[in-house]
């Protein structure tokens, strides 16, 4: 590359059998990279895999792996966008791809030259073959709420140059980082009407242990970027308008299209 990239597409893997192949082949799919290869930097963080797959990848040019022992997925994260040469960041995990071929080429004309430092679409959900349409107008309440997974975000260099994931949220990491950069940072998160990635779900953070782990650090983090206050009336408001219901819809095989078919019409007609 004789320059920065615009994007650095960062994949973590730890012995990801061919989940790695499958994401690497979305992300050279992207009609983005036969017009605009320099770029795009695809940077792989190896956390010293022994099952042969980063041995399997084919050489590009625009793909660097870097092979280093790491503590989990956050700091593995961590170590790639300290080492990531783009100006903005897109974190994609092992097994999920890019929605469509022309992703890339969508958000660039959406971001550039934009203030936000944080940019964001839907998801389509693989495990209930569903959108999971975003909220597009993020405030304090949304990110009480939730905010959306890294998988559907892009963010600016800027943020992770000044300060990566906290490695102490096992879950959460990356939903502390929103809030950080929100409340923080005024990353000023902006809503692209692009449905990013298919994400594979059923993993990590969905594990019965995790979930419980992931309210925990839920209430930790809110405490430290919102006042009492404000936390009892967000969950004044979830439970008046039945949040515990609603989430258990759209975890559901069954009832997650509806729930989410739903959930788009009321955020502007998304389906």
């Amino acid at each position: 590359m004789n320059k920065d990239p615009f994007f650095t597409v960062i994949v973590v893997s730890l012995n990801p059998g061919p989940k790695l192949q499958k994401t690497l082949s979305s992300i050279l799919a992207q009609s983005f990279l036969s017009l605009n290869e320099d770029d795009l930097e695809i940077l792989i963080k190896d956390g010293n895999s022994t099952d042969g797959s980063i041995e399997a990848l084919e050489e590009r040019d625009c793909i660097r792996i870097i092979k280093q022992a790491d503590t989990g997925i956050y700091d593995a994260m961590n170590q790639a966008a300290a080492q990531a040469k783009g100006e903005i960041l897109f974190f994609l995990n092992c097994g999920d791809t890019f929605h469509d071929a022309d992703v890339l080429k969508n958000v660039k004309s959406l971001v550039q030259g934009k203030r936000n430092k944080i940019f964001y679409g839907d998801i389509y959900s693989v495990l209930s073959d569903s959108l999971i349409p975003s909220n597009p107008h993020m405030d304090a309440f949304g990110c009480y709420r939730n905010v959306p997974c890294h998988q559907a975000c892009f963010y600016k260099n800027e943020l992770f140059l000044e300060r990566g994931y906290l490695i102490q949220y096992k879950v959460r990491a990356d939903y502390e980082h929103f809030l950080w950069s929100y409340f923080q940072k005024a990353a000023d998160p902006l809503y692209m009407p692009v449905v990013v990635a298919d994400y594979e779900g059923g993993g990590f953070s969905e594990t019965k242990e995790n979930k419980r782990i992931s309210a925990k650090e839920h209430k930790e983090i809110t405490a430290k970027y919102m006042s009492r206050g404000q936390r009892m009336k967000f969950q004044a408001v979830l439970w008046l308008t039945l949040a515990p219901l609603r989430s258990r819809l759209a975890e559901s095989r069954h009832f997650s299209g509806i729930y989410n078919g739903l959930k788009g019409l009321l955020y502007g007609g998304r389906v």
